[in-house]
């Protein structure tokens, strides 16, 4: 039996009350060495909100991702969190205020069990969730907690990489393709794992080639071409705009 049920942590500090953004950048640029991979990422994402980053290969997505954390060698303009400006920030210090990112490659201790990956994450901030919650979001979970990350499906690596940041007490995601090369029923339960997260409060900013399945999670996407926003369609109008979306994306 769970030792208590499935409850939202606390919920973090206000928004920045310029628009109500929690974040938002502004003429941001990244570089790896001398590649100049974001060109200008103006975006911002507000409170509870779920927005999706759309775009081809290469596009810059996940450069996005990682320069909102500090992850990148160079970058330069304007990300704001929660009304403080990050650009100089190392990202140790920014995972400190709140923000956790799962990254495609999912960033797990492949030669440690699921129990030792849920124990090791640092907590950022109070209202990290405990373990016998992760194992109601991820039932798959328990029944492998003395398993190596090894012996672990792709989906179950999936679900432990983000059980791992939901320990932080983050409540801003950076999620990466957390359903690319994921069977169909794995799928289904990320999205369904997403949408609860999202109904407690968290802030999530997800990048997805799944047009189907960001649209069953998303509350905006930004098409991201050529390291900049393009263009940005609210989920309500997706279905709509299939036709511009097949231009950017090549769908």
């Amino acid at each position: 039996m769970l030792d208590q049920p499935f409850r939202s942590p606390a919920p973090g500090p206000a928004p920045d009350a310029s628009g109500g953004s929690v974040l938002a950048t502004r003429d941001l640029h990244a570089w790896y060495g001398e590649s100049h991979i974001l060109h200008g990422m103006n975006l911002e994402v507000r409170a509870g909100e779920l927005v999706t980053l759309l775009g081809r290969n290469g596009a810059g997505k996940t450069t996005t991702l990682k320069a909102i954390l500090g992850m990148v060698p160079r970058r330069t303009g304007s990300v704001r969190f929660q009304g403080t400006e990050l650009i100089r920030l190392a990202s140790n210090r920014i995972a400190r205020l709140g923000i956790a990112f799962c990254p495609e490659e999912r960033g797990i201790f492949a030669s440690l069990s699921v129990e030792e990956n849920l124990v090791l994450p640092p907590k950022v901030r109070a209202g990290g969730l405990s373990v016998p919650q992760i194992f109601e979001l991820f039932p798959n979970l328990k029944d492998r907690l003395r398993s190596q990350g090894t012996k672990l499906s792709g989906g179950e690596q999936q679900m432990l990489a983000i059980a791992r940041i939901l320990r932080t007490g983050a409540r801003f995601l950076l999620l990466d393709e957390p359903t690319e090369g994921l069977a169909p029923v794995i799928v289904q339960q990320i999205g369904a794992t997403i949408q609860r997260l999202k109904a407690d409060g968290f802030t999530i900013v997800l990048v997805e080639q799944n047009i189907k399945f960001a649209q069953t999670v998303a509350d905006r996407h930004y098409i991201v071409e050529h390291g900049r926003v393009v263009d940005m369609v609210r989920n309500a109008d997706l279905a709509s705009s299939m036709d511009r979306l097949r231009v950017y994306l090549g769908v």
